[in-house]
């Protein structure tokens, strides 16, 4: 009688002891544990393994500049810097203004609406590597641009697009990455739209104001969530560029941050020193990202506070 007591006082307690660790507070946090065990293994242990191989030398001592002294030597390196903030600058406010103004005019219901957004959203459906090879096919002297341009007459030798390096190339670029993820931008900007009242806008327009005032005063404003979701999810994508540079250009000729990552990390993996490069070159890519949507978030906070003591 007394084993049985003592093993149904064992019992008690292990069930006791599951009560206090699972109940109503903590499950939540044990359903999401896989979850924040996943994150641990697969995205928290390679940054940190990527820190410490930035700071630590080839033989594995600490060196606190040493790596990023290489790679400010490294002669690819300021171009690589000006091409991606250049493209990072340009094309997101190329596709922010076009994508606003098919946002604008795809709200509105019209003969047709449905099947120009279903044309314009034809880019979204091509994967980046089909994309590259389309415009690569179409960028070398005997593509479908240069047959076009000369069809009609447009030009008399062709274009030798492949061939263009620096601020050129970096501008044919950002055309093609516009063509590809500005329906994305789109997207998210009607999914704001919709949620804008119409009775807000009929307010306007009943009080004098016209429709770019309408935009400008009362849509724009209100749009301010979405516009800013769009713009950091295009900058910190912007920022990350590489697959269209390398397959259409290839690598080394038109410099970008992230395409040098994948240039010591592949062609040249073997050099001794090309794995510090690559993770010398994600650390300062992820540090521009990251301060760059501080940035934002910064500017975005003071608009939202200006237009707040305004409408007071």
């Amino acid at each position: 009688m007394q084993d049985i007591k003592s093993k149904k006082t064992i019992k008690e307690q292990l069930k006791h002891g599951m009560q206090t660790i699972i109940n109503r507070k903590t499950a939540p946090f044990w359903l999401l544990f896989p979850t924040f065990l996943y994150y641990i293994v697969f995205w928290l242990s390679p940054i940190l393994i990527s820190i410490k191989e930035v700071f630590t030398s080839l033989d594995g001592q600490f060196t606190l500049f040493g790596n990023f002294i290489m790679i400010f030597q490294e002669n690819t390196f300021h171009d690589a810097i000006l091409n991606t903030a250049l493209f990072a600058v340009v094309s997101v406010l190329l596709q922010f203004i076009i994508a606003l103004m098919l946002a604008l005019m795809l709200s509105r219901k019209f003969k047709g609406q449905k099947l120009i957004l279903f044309l314009i959203m034809i880019p979204m459906a091509i994967t980046p590597t089909a994309v590259a090879i389309v415009w690569k096919t179409g960028l070398i002297s005997s593509g479908w641009i240069n047959s076009i341009l000369q069809s009609f007459h447009l030009i008399d030798e062709v274009i030798p697009f492949i061939g263009l390096r620096g601020i050129d190339a970096v501008m044919m670029i950002i055309l093609i990455d516009t063509w590809t993820v500005m329906p994305s931008v789109m997207i998210i900007l009607i999914a704001g739209l919709g949620n804008i009242p119409e009775e807000t806008k009929e307010a306007g327009f009943i009080f004098g104001a016209n429709r770019w005032q309408v935009i400008k005063d009362i849509v724009i404003p209100l749009l301010k969530p979405s516009i800013i979701t769009a713009v950091i999810l295009r900058m910190i994508a912007a920022v990350q560029v590489w697959a269209i540079v390398v397959m259409v250009m290839g690598f080394s000729n038109v410099p970008f941050l992230v395409e040098r990552i994948a240039y010591f990390v592949g062609p040249v993996s073997g050099l001794p020193y090309a794995q510090k490069l690559a993770y010398t070159y994600s650390f300062i890519t992820a540090i521009i990202v990251f301060i760059a949507t501080l940035i934002y978030f910064k500017i975005s906070k003071r608009g939202t506070a200006l237009d707040g003591g305004t409408q007071k």
